[in-house]
């Protein structure tokens, strides 16, 4: 069965550049990889169908033999080598045209992201793309649940986190110096080989740097660089978050590596429901019941905001249903040194019939008041 096209596996054009492949396949990358979708089968699959995409379509010698034959088969390494194409013993990638997948990988996740819950504490294993010069930490996300009022009105709070610290054996360099020694994974040739297909690449070891040679790792943090590390940690949830909100603590993420700056910690905020408020954006949606007298002949009423009580006037002939507002009793906004509004809707409530005396009172008016509120749709 043809593997699905390459060209639409990236989302680019066939006379695409190869800075637009390398972009295309860096926003792919971040979609689909692993660790920003840990236990995804389905993402994974798609990870390994972009990556094998990329292999070909970044390479300009290997893009030429794809657009000849249009797609790879059991029998393309024999019709290149008899057209006098290229050969498929296997692509080296020392020379890769737009940078080598380790430069690429450090580009896209030198400050991947890893979630953590605060009651649980836990953070996801980081997976080691080797970069010789320093690296960024990988940012952190926490979710924090807190109530209604928290939200609207802000506070302070700590929060237990797990995050990783430089090691302090071998600071942050995730090995401890001394004499070079033959790299294991590519058995000291710099080189591994992946297998697609029919077809074998080779591409620089991510373990020595295409080196051949490594140093001794680090026993303590067995080459990692960091160790895991709970703390408390101090945090300011500003007023007027919301559900989803993103709260970043700077330089609270996981340590860096060989001397890179630490990540950040983003809490990200999941508002808990009010009793009697409703919230849509920086406005605040109530409902007050009311009395037939107070709709009727009008009334001054308390009413409930987020700052306390507040005296709301009910004009004579309100309706149920209708709204009123009061201007900057809703939320603080994010964006300013602004509130939102309260809307208050009012319903109607019927009296009780609690004696002869209250329903002989209501027929009396029905008596004075011989209005049909139905004679506009022609009933009676």
């Amino acid at each position: 069965m043809a593997r699905e096209d390459y060209y639409k596996l990236l989302g680019v054009e066939r006379g695409a550049s190869q800075e637009e492949i390398k972009k295309a396949y860096r926003r792919l990358a971040r979609k689909y990889h692993p660790d920003v979708n840990p236990g995804d089968k389905s993402a994974e699959e798609k990870f390994k169908q972009i990556q094998e995409a990329f292999e070909v379509l970044g390479d300009t010698k290997k893009r030429e033999v794809y657009d000849r034959y249009g797609t790879y088969s059991d029998n393309i390494a024999d019709s290149a080598n008899a057209g006098g194409g290229f050969g498929f013993g296997g692509f080296d990638f020392g020379g890769f045209s737009s940078g080598s997948f380790g430069d690429i990988f450090s580009e896209l996740f030198g400050s991947r992201r890893t979630s953590t819950n605060a009651t649980s504490n836990t953070t996801n294993q980081t997976q080691n793309f080797t970069n010789p010069q320093s690296q960024k930490g990988m940012d952190v996300e926490c979710v924090l649940s807190i109530s209604f009022e928290q939200a609207v009105q802000g506070f302070t709070t700590s929060i237990s986190l797990s995050r990783e610290e430089i090691c302090s054996i071998c600071n942050g360099n995730g090995d401890l110096g001394g004499a070079l020694q033959d790299c294991n994974r590519c058995q000291a040739t710099g080189k591994v080989i992946t297998q697609t297909g029919k077809l074998q690449f080779k591409t620089p070891c991510s373990d020595c740097q295409g080196t051949g040679k490594r140093r001794l790792a680090c026993n303590t943090c067995n080459g990692k660089a960091t160790i895991p590390k709970t703390e408390s940690v101090k945090v300011r949830i500003p007023a007027g978050v919301d559900t989803g909100s993103r709260v970043k603590v700077p330089a609270k993420g996981n340590a860096g590596k060989k001397g890179g700056q630490a990540g950040d910690l983003y809490i990200i905020t999941n508002v808990g429901e009010h009793p009697y408020f409703t919230r849509k954006g920086d406005n605040i949606y109530c409902t007050i019941p009311v009395t037939v007298p107070e709709a009727a002949i009008g009334a001054k009423i308390e009413v409930p905001t987020i700052s306390g009580k507040a005296v709301l006037r009910i004009p004579p002939g309100t309706q149920s249903g209708q709204k009123f507002r009061l201007r900057e009793k809703g939320v603080p906004s994010l964006r300013g040194n602004i509130c939102g509004d309260q809307y208050v809707e009012v319903r109607i409530v019927l009296p009780k019939i609690i004696s002869e005396d209250t329903k002989n009172i209501l027929k009396e008016y029905a008596r004075l008041n011989p209005e049909n509120p139905r004679t506009e749709m022609g009933l009676e």
